[in-house]
C-alpha cells in the first residue's frame, strides 16, 4: 500500500489539462509536477536537476506517486512544461495560495515587475520574459503573478492580475508604471486601497501635486489635514534621512473630474543623502486613496520594497533565476511559478532559523524535512 504524505499543494494542480497526446502519456501529470516541486525546493535549478533529484529520491517518493514507468526523463520534464498553459499553472497557483494565506487588514500588496534576464531567445528573435508579481508584505508570500510581453505592458497586465486576487481591506503599493486610471479604478472595485508613486508620466496630475504641496509649505500648512514623519539612518558609511509628509482630504482639490477613483490623500518622501562629501536631496510624490497619517505611509513605502528584498533578490541569489537558460515555449514562465512556489512554502516553514539557501539544502537531505515544509 502507499502511503500519501499531506501534500496538499497537489490538489489544486490536478486540474490542469494535459497539454500531451494520450498515446505519449508514460508519466502522470501530477507526478511530473509533484516531483518538479519537490525538486525545486530541495536545490534543483534546471530539468536536468529534476530529473537527478527524481532518480536519487525514486523509493520515497513512490510512497505516495505512481511512477508506472520509473523517472520522467529531463527531457520530458521540459517538454511538458513547455506546452502546459501558463495561465491555468498561475490561477492553480493563486488558487492554492488563497487556501493558505489569511490576509490582514491593512496588509500592504506590492506589486512589481521583474525581467528574467536570460529568458530572450536569439535564434528565435524572442525577448526576455517579463513577469509581474504581487507580493503581501506581512505574511511574505507571493500573491500571484502574469507574464507580459514586456515592461511597458505592465499597465495592461497590472489590472488583470489584481482580478485574480482576494484583496478586500489591503492596501495596494505600486510604482510609477501603475500610476493608471484604469488600474486604480480595478484596485477600488476589488474594494481595496491603494498607495502609488507619481511620477511625470501623469504630467497634470504631478504638477498638480507639486504645487498643492509648495502651497501647504508656503502656509505652514494653514488649513490643511498635514502630518510629518522623520526617520533617519546612518550606516554603510552614508547618513541618510527621509522625510515623510502627507495631506489628507485633498482629492477634491486635485481630481476635478473625479477621474481617479476615491483619490483622498497624497504624500511626499523627501530623501537627504549625505556620503562621500557629497549631499544629494530627491523627492518623490505619491497618491493615496487612504486616510494616513506620516507614519503609516512611511510604513507601507518601506514595505514596498520587500518585494526587490524579499522575493526578487531572493529569486536571483538562491533560485538563480537570472543565471537560468530555459526559454522554451511556456517553460520560462511555468518554471517562475514553481520557484514561487518552493519560495513560499520555504519561506512559511518557521522552524529551522536559517536562510532559504540552507533550507533548500536541509530539504534535500532530509525527506521529514520536505515534509515539514510541504505541509507548512
Amino acid at each position: 500500500m502507499k502511503l500519501k504524505p499531506k501534500i496538499t499543494i497537489t490538489d489544486h494542480f490536478d486540474s490542469i489539462e494535459d497539454p500531451r497526446i494520450e498515446r505519449t502519456k508514460l508519466h502522470d501529470l501530477i507526478d511530473i509536477m509533484t516531483i518538479s516541486i519537490c525538486a525545486v525546493i530541495c536545490g534543483a535549478d534546471t530539468w536536468v536537476e529534476i530529473e537527478e533529484y527524481g532518480k536519487s529520491k525514486k523509493k520515497w517518493l513512490g510512497t505516495f506517486l505512481k511512477l508506472d514507468n520509473g523517472i520522467p526523463s529531463h527531457d520530458t520534464f521540459a517538454r511538458v512544461f513547455a506546452r502546459i498553459n501558463p495561465e491555468e499553472f498561475q490561477s492553480s497557483f493563486i488558487s492554492w495560495i488563497k487556501s493558505i494565506s489569511n490576509l490582514t487588514e491593512g496588509e500592504v500588496v506590492a506589486i512589481d515587475g521583474k525581467t528574467l534576464r536570460h529568458s530572450y531567445d536569439k535564434s528565435k528573435d524572442k525577448a526576455a520574459i517579463h513577469m509581474i508579481s504581487a507580493w503581501a508584505t506581512n505574511v511574505r508570500l507571493v500573491l500571484g503573478q502574469r507574464k507580459v510581453d514586456n515592461k511597458s505592458n505592465e499597465i495592461i497586465a497590472i489590472p488583470e492580475l489584481i482580478k485574480l486576487l482576494s484583496l478586500k481591506g489591503c492596501i495596494v503599493s505600486i510604482d510609477a508604471m501603475g500610476c493608471q486610471k484604469s488600474i486604480v479604478q480595478q484596485i477600488v472595485e476589488q474594494e481595496a486601497d491603494y498607495i502609488i508613486a507619481l511620477k511625470k508620466n501623469q504630467k497634470n496630475l504631478y504638477n498638480r501635486v507639486e504645487t498643492l504641496f509648495k502651497d501647504a509649505i508656503i502656509s505652514n500648512f494653514q488649513g490643511y489635514q498635514h502630518t510629518e514623519h522623520r526617520l533617519f539612518d546612518d550606516s554603510h558609511g552614508r547618513k541618510v534621512t527621509r522625510y515623510y509628509s502627507v495631506l489628507n482630504n485633498v482629492g477634491y482639490l486635485l481630481d476635478l473630474k473625479n477621474e481617479w477613483k476615491n483619490l483622498y490623500s497624497i504624500g511626499k518622501v523627501d530623501t537627504l543623502r549625505i556620503a562621500d562629501g557629497k549631499t544629494k536631496l530627491e523627492s518623490r510624490y505619491y497618491i493615496m486613496s487612504t486616510d494616513s497619517n506620516a507614519e503609516s505611509f512611511s510604513n507601507a513605502v518601506r514595505s514596498h520594497w520587500q518585494i526587490e528584498n524579499c522575493l526578487h533578490w531572493i529569486l536571483d541569489v538562491q533560485f538563480h533565476e537570472d543565471d537560468s537558460r530555459i526559454r522554451k515555449d511556456n517553460a520560462p514562465a511555468n518554471f517562475t511559478v514553481l520557484r514561487h512556489i518552493a519560495h513560499s512554502l520555504l519561506t512559511q516553514e518557521k522552524s529551522l532559523k536559517v536562510g532559504v539557501n540552507n533550507k533548500r539544502k536541509k530539504a534535500g537531505w532530509d525527506n521529514e524535512y520536505l515534509l515539514k515544509v510541504l505541509t507548512s
